[in-house]
């Protein structure tokens, strides 16, 4: 298949996707698209996979009657198989303020979230499936429908690069209202620091699932923000809403622990318990090596 060239655009590394090219995504849940492809449909026709038998009605291509099956009952039969279609893909990309935050040297969090969300487009339009971009902080602020093919893929590239930083953080509410704005059932990406408040960012993802989506959350966070580091930090200001506080630096480190241990804790449980991939994509990893990993661990799942 032609696709733009890696070449051309900043967030796809020709190296990365080299050692990416014999990985795909699969849909693990029920899908819908337009397209005959790789994935399970919620529809029924005649193709690959067997499910089940129905009565025979006048009508129906005799040559899927079932003849074993009418010689056990002495009654007609057709065999019915899962049609399978192509995958329908929304990457949903957090391009807050906090996403803006890096370590020095290092990409940022929406640097990094951006390679990731370029690799999967590629992969997903080099498996001839449907891809989608949407970019949010406190509200939606750019969807791109999926489509297929070459041109496509380039325009989401040039609206990758064209991402800058800014806006608070209201993730639970874009959820709520992207779920019920994506009708067809997909597979959604979400790529995010998820700096929310955890039970209502569980609440939106649930959202998703209520609305049958396979989805898949990568939590986007920097090293620092794991082990916080600093052992002389007396002043820290949120980068959303500047605002500051001041504490005394050790006391502040045990307590930063050990609330984002709760965190993160809460945003695992609350993705396992609905069947939702979740996965920390820690920026000090290189990114292939991270997508790498998780879509060899999804397909082994499958």
């Amino acid at each position: 298949m032609a696709t733009a060239s890696p070449t051309q655009f900043k967030y796809l590394d020709p190296q990365a996707l080299g050692r990416l090219k014999n990985l795909s995504l699969a849909a693990r849940l029920v899908v819908e698209g337009f397209f005959a492809g790789m994935h399970k449909s919620p529809h029924r026709g005649f193709s690959v996979e067997f499910a089940e038998h129905r009565e025979y009605t006048p009508g129906v291509d005799p040559r899927h009657i079932d003849w074993k099956v009418f010689g056990r009952r002495d009654k007609l039969y057709v065999k019915q198989y899962e049609e399978e279609t192509s995958l329908r893909c929304y990457i949903v990309l957090d391009k807050s303020n906090s996403m803006s935050y890096g370590t020095v040297g290092g990409m940022s969090k929406l640097e990094y979230s951006s390679f990731l969300a370029a690799s999967l487009a590629y992969l997903v339009a080099f498996q001839h499936d449907a891809v989608g971009l949407i970019t949010l902080d406190d509200e939606v602020r750019d969807m791109v429908p999926p489509r297929q093919g070459p041109g496509h893929l380039r325009v989401l590239m040039d609206r990758l690069e064209a991402i800058e930083p800014g806006g608070e953080t209201s993730l639970a509410e874009s959820f709520h209202q992207l779920a019920e704005t994506i009708k067809r059932r997909s597979v959604v990406i979400i790529i995010s620091d998820l700096f929310d408040d955890p039970d209502a960012i569980v609440s939106g993802l649930k959202h998703f699932r209520h609305r049958k989506h396979d989805v898949i959350v990568f939590q986007t966070l920097d090293p620092d923000e794991l082990s916080f580091p600093f052992d002389d930090v007396s002043r820290i200001e949120d980068m959303e809403t500047g605002r500051e506080i001041t504490s005394d630096p050790r006391a502040f480190r045990n307590s930063y622990l050990e609330e984002l241990g709760r965190f993160l804790d809460t945003l695992r449980e609350g993705c396992l318990t609905s069947h939702i991939d979740y996965s920390v994509a820690e920026t000090g990893t290189p990114f292939d090596q991270f997508l790498g990993a998780y879509l060899a661990r999804r397909h082994q799942l499958m």
